[in-house]
């Protein structure tokens, strides 16, 4: 199924604005025989063909029903796409286990601090100086004294537009001094790239500048990180260990990140990879929770983006944000409670906007899962 994430303002970056500030939302979902049902976020491209990998398989194998689910696409290629459905049935696996053992997936994952640090992100380029101000003063009122604005295309709107939200945050930390970061979404050349930084650290200190340029630029990104201050962040949208192993090997990385789409077995493999480059890890994109729970479990974990401070239409969550960093409480599994009647009265209203994927489940709901005790076990291996 998919619901919506309604911001009730523009919401975009470099390449595009969501001018009504409704972003599609779309949810996998995964039921038991032992009546758990794990809840995934990601797409549904391709999803009878992964979900074939793990039918008739016990959830609580997550790891390797993970590398069945790769082999599975291998041929095909699981880039893109089909990776973001790989990483929701993942998640909704992951979900599964936590749930069975009666426990979150913070816990089960060892981790000890249900604090996770966060910075802000608004997702803000089509926000007026205003808006702006007044969306990351109330960022500041839950304590985060960092954030990361989106730019790119010009120099002087961005110094501008980072002085405003850097007086926000030093006026709410009583003048410590806040993280900045610059969000450019692979807009630029390389020497657009470390001209623009350069110019910008001449009046600010940057944290990081985060995609500068094309996700597979091993080369162009090690030259940025050379000719700036400012560390480089980059990974949000590079699929499996065989896409970061060339950053990595290049030095083109300071920040190393993954997209919640991804799921959390990867996650955690990045987590391992970039720990043993001595590099810290940070999840990008709206509704973090289950990288949040990951990210309580690894040790190289830097900050966790927090967008939108509401939760899609239909989910709630079993986590708070409370001095700068979300609170994960002790719910089972991910903590995610759906209202699928409050999803589908909105997507079937005849004038509500269509998000891209289908908003029913699909008529073969009644697939075979091998359950959490080694019973068979209904799925609905779509939404």
């Amino acid at each position: 199924m998919t619901t919506v994430q309604e911001w009730g303002r523009p919401v975009g970056d470099a390449n595009g604005v969501f001018a009504d500030g409704a972003v599609p939302v779309p949810l996998v979902l995964v039921d038991t025989d032992e009546g758990i049902t794990g809840i995934g976020l990601g797409t549904h491209v391709e999803i009878e063909a992964v979900f074939a990998a793990i039918e008739g398989e016990d959830p609580r194998g997550v790891t390797a029903l993970y590398d069945r689910m790769l082999r599975q696409t291998f041929k095909a290629g699981h880039a893109g796409a089909v990776f973001g459905t790989i990483g929701a049935l993942d998640t909704a696996l992951w979900d599964i286990k936590a749930q069975a053992a009666g426990e979150p997936l913070w816990r089960l994952l060892g981790g000890r601090d249900r604090r996770v640090p966060a910075y802000a992100s608004g997702l803000d380029i089509g926000l007026s100086d205003d808006e702006l101000v007044s969306v990351y003063q109330v960022y500041a009122q839950h304590g985060l004294r960092a954030a990361k604005i989106k730019g790119g295309l010009d120099i002087e709107r961005d110094r501008h537009r980072l002085t405003l939200v850097r007086d926000v945050l030093t006026e709410a930390g009583r003048g410590a001094r806040p993280g900045l970061m610059l969000d450019v979404n692979e807009a630029w050349t390389r020497k657009q790239a470390v001209r623009h930084v350069c110019e910008l650290e001449r009046t600010l200190d940057l944290t990081w500048i985060e995609e500068p340029v094309r996700r597979w630029d091993a080369e162009g990104l090690a030259a940025v990180g050379r000719g700036i201050r400012a560390s480089v962040a980059t990974g949000e949208n590079l699929t499996g260990l065989e896409q970061f192993r060339p950053v990595l090997a290049a030095g083109a990385v300071d920040i190393v990140q993954t997209a919640v789409v991804w799921g959390v077995s990867h996650f955690l493999r990045v987590s391992a990879l970039a720990h043993a480059h001595d590099l810290p890890v940070s999840p990008i994109g709206a509704t973090p929770v289950a990288l949040l729970h990951a990210a309580a479990s690894v040790p190289n974990h830097m900050a966790s983006e927090l967008q939108d401070l509401h939760p899609p239409l239909g989910l709630s969550l079993d986590l708070h944000v409370e001095d700068g960093a979300f609170i994960l409480g002790d719910s089972p599994g991910l903590g995610i409670t759906l209202d699928e009647q409050v999803i589908n009265g909105f997507v079937h209203q005849p004038n509500a906007r269509a998000a891209e994927g289908p908003h029913i489940r699909p008529e073969h709901a009644g697939r075979r899962l091998l359950g959490v005790t080694g019973h068979s076990s209904a799925t609905r291996p779509g939404g």
